[in-house]
Order: structure tokens, then sequence, then C-alpha cells
């Protein structure tokens, strides 16, 4: 049994309607199937192809199915980098979508550049629906048959990897001052000699476990002084204090707060720092927030 094209574009108008269900389901439906996995690696890189070269005299099926892949390697990677740089992101929806428009885009671009030749020198295809002899093939066509056989095991391999494999994520600790309203307002940055201020202290772990908390306040003597060479205002520490300590410890996902009040006796310019030290390790804060307070 043998089928085939030429007169009209069939490859072109497959590559549009496989795009056009991937993108439905991908997106529309929100369906993840392997039967997408072409839509990266093979379609873009086909139709690329197809523009570039239109007759049937150029390049034979072979070397334009190892250049389709090849192809569509090199393209969706420039594509995510430039999703990179922009408001979406790299995220399965842009990333779709851009491929998707491309994939038709060229599709439109590969059938005006085709319709333009005769119908004899057109691309054509005629499959045999048979299983040909290993021995049919010249030394050339089995090399590339094993390099194209190898290279499509290799990308399936690092995209069943991705898709299966757990992505770690992001763990970091919020750590926050806030006035004794519990907004970011009404901080007690004004006060005389021994008069309460107050703030709440806050923590919020987005880490992968319990994780063990030290809350270190100190009270630093500040002193304004100007630089000339940055042409504004810095602080120079001239003493320092350790108020309090504070041991905290939270699960993962879990929020704490805690009223915080501190006095002051002598008049000046104070820095209230806050550091918080993680499991134990004092070398290096973790994390640091301050309050700059005048004593008057």
């Amino acid at each position: 049994m043998r089928v085939g094209f030429q007169q009209c574009p069939w490859d072109v108008y497959g590559c549009i309607s496989y795009c056009l269900v991937m993108t439905g389901l991908l997106l529309g439906l929100g369906v993840t199937t392997w039967a997408a996995v072409p839509l990266i690696l093979f379609a873009p890189g086909y139709l690329i192809v197809a523009v570039l070269f239109p007759s049937n005299s150029e390049i034979d099926w072979i070397e334009r199915s190892i250049l389709s892949f090849c192809m569509s390697l090199a393209i969706v990677p420039i594509l995510a980098f430039a999703l990179a740089f922009s408001p979406w992101g790299i995220q399965l929806s842009p990333v779709v979508g851009m491929v998707g428009g491309l994939t038709i885009s060229l599709a439109a671009i590969a059938y005006l550049r085709r319709s333009r030749l005769k119908t004899s020198e057109r691309l054509s295809a005629t499959i045999v629906l048979q299983l040909p002899g290993w021995g049919d093939y010249g030394q050339v066509e089995k090399a590339l048959i094993l390099f194209l056989g190898a290279s499509l095991l290799v990308a399936a391999a690092v995209v069943a990897y991705v898709v299966i494999s757990p992505r770690p994520s992001e763990t970091f600790t919020e750590f926050y001052i806030l006035g004794p309203s519990g907004n970011a307002s009404g901080y007690p940055t004004n006060l005389m000699p021994l008069q309460p201020g107050t703030v709440i202290l806050g923590i919020l772990s987005h880490e992968a476990g319990t994780v063990n908390y030290t809350i270190r306040v100190d009270l630093v003597g500040v002193r304004a002084v100007f630089n000339t060479t940055s042409g504004r205002n810095e602080t120079v520490e001239l003493n320092r204090t350790t108020l309090s300590w504070i041991n905290v410890t939270l699960a993962s996902s879990r929020n704490w707060t805690q009223p915080y009040t501190f006095r002051i006796k002598d008049t000046g310019l104070w820095k209230v720092q806050v550091l918080l030290f993680k499991d134990g390790v004092f070398s290096s804060p973790y994390r640091e927030v301050h309050l700059f307070v005048r004593v008057q």
C-alpha cells in the first residue's frame, strides 16, 4: 500500500492540525500528554526546513528529518531565553503559545513557498506500508538513521527526566518589623529618654522543614557623617549593646509574630538592629532588619 503527497501539501496541513490540537489540549483543557513532545522537538524545525528547502530535489528525507530535529532543538531554547526576559517568564502557557504561533506562521510561509513551484518540483513523499530491509540502505544512510535514533532516545530521556523528577522549590524566610498597630507604619522613630517604643517582630518560614531560629536585638549608637565621594550622609557605628535573645522554632509555612518593647536612656541617634540566625549558625546573620530612632 502506498500513500503520499506532492500536489497538495498534506505535511504542512498535518503540522497545522497537530499544532492546533496540542495547543488546545495543553492550554484549553489543561491536558498534558506525551503526544505533545513533537510540538517542541520536531514540528517547528520541520517547518523551518520546509521554508528553506521547498523543493523535492534539494535534500533527501533522511537529511530533512535530522535537520528538522536539530532546528527544533536550536529554536526552542532561543524562544525560552526570550520569554525569560518578558513579563510572562518561562511557563507552560507562554511557551506553548509562542511555539504554536511560530509553527502556524512557518506553516503559512512554507505553503506559499511550495505553491510557487511547479507541481513536479514540489516536495513529495511516498510511504510504502512495509518494513524495508536493513540491507537496502547504504552506509551513509545507516549512519544517519542510527544517529537520528540515538538523538531521539536521548531527547526522550531528557524530557522524561524533566517531567518525572521533582523540582526543588525555593526555600527562604521572611523576616520583618511592623509598627505597634501591626502595619508598616507608626514606627517609634522619635522618643524621649526611657520612653518605651514598641514594634512587632515577625517571621514567616518558607523552608523545607522545621527550623530553629534565634533573634538577637542590638542597640547601636550611630552618627551621621557626610560622604563627599557618594554625596550623601552615611551612618558610622559608635557602640553596640545586645538587648535581647529570642528563640523561635517554626515548621514550614508557619508564621510567628511577637510585640517587642525597648527603652533607650541616652539621647542621640540610635539603630535598633534585629538579627535573625538560623539553626544555631551565629557566624553571620541569616536575615537583618533595623529601625532608626532619635532620642531627644
